[in-house]
């Protein structure tokens, strides 16, 4: 069991890059990552099964009432505050070896805590809806979005924690260095993974997760399409700590045997 000193945490509003940030920090230095967004379907089930009323009402409606309900309605169906103690609960379980990089919206510092070893990227407004745009979200989902900047600007101002503001100027590559540079210690002192087999082995902990969060998603009874239809982009899995590439494949084509016997690979790799 691990223990919370080992997490480096990045919190923030969508499109922010949270993601993009942590993941490219975990597979060049050998980090597992965590995605709080892949755990959406198990967090919901949890909060349902312990009779969760915001859970269970938004899993009764049709998407046409979810979406438009009240922003106040939205962030409460978003279980956007049940989902932090759910997340600590995920990362307590996982080994306290190599770090690990936890990144997600319902990453607050009420969670974290304000502290050297958590970060909150706040995007501008002019950022967040461009990035947005490119998701072809529909208009309650935008709102929803648009609502949570300020209820995490609130409580990042409150505890006083360290921010990266993302307004346009700075790009991928210079965001994160910016968030190695406040990591830099724990970077430095580590455990990281270091060889090809470790690195596979975290690469197919975060990839294993997507396919958990589809097949999730897909075992509700309103949700359309399956895991043989919906594709999606993978790490690849050859453990070389500057590859960055990419294999899209069906959910139910990603393999089930170990990575070891079995790991997902870009051509050539």
């Amino acid at each position: 069991m691990g223990d919370l000193f080992s997490v480096l945490w990045i919190g923030g509003p969508p499109g922010a890059g949270k993601t993009t940030v942590a993941r490219l920090i975990a597979r060049r230095r050998g980090l597992r990552w965590y995605n709080a967004d892949v755990h959406t379907w198990e967090h919901r089930d949890r909060a349902i099964a312990a009779g969760h009323p915001a859970a269970i009402r938004w899993e009764a409606m049709t998407p046409a009432e979810r979406w438009s309900a009240s922003p106040e309605d939205m962030i409460a169906m978003s279980l956007h505050e049940e989902r932090g103690p759910m997340i600590v609960d995920d990362l307590r379980a996982l080994p306290a070896a190599p770090l690990t990089i936890a990144e997600g919206t319902p990453i607050t510092p009420s969670v974290a805590g304000a502290e050297a070893r958590a970060v909150w990227l706040l995007p501008s407004p002019e950022v967040q809806e461009a990035r947005l745009a490119t998701r072809e979200l529909a208009p309650g989902v935008l709102e929803l979005y648009r609502s949570l900047v300020q209820v995490i600007e609130k409580e990042v101002a409150e505890y006083g924690a360290t921010t990266l503001v993302v307004d346009g100027r700075r790009g991928v590559e210079e965001t994160v260095v910016d968030v190695e540079r406040l990591f830099a210690d724990a970077l430095d002192t580590g455990p990281v993974a270091t060889t090809p087999q470790e690195r596979r082995r975290l690469l197919r902990y975060a990839n294993r997760a997507v396919v958990t969060q589809h097949l999730t998603f897909f075992a509700r009874p309103w949700a359309s399409g399956d895991a043989r239809s919906a594709v999606r982009a993978f790490d690849c899995e050859c453990g070389q700590g500057d590859c960055e590439e990419q294999v899209r494949l069906a959910i139910a084509d990603f393999p089930a045997l170990p990575v070891d016997a079995e790991p997902v690979l870009a051509p050539g790799h």
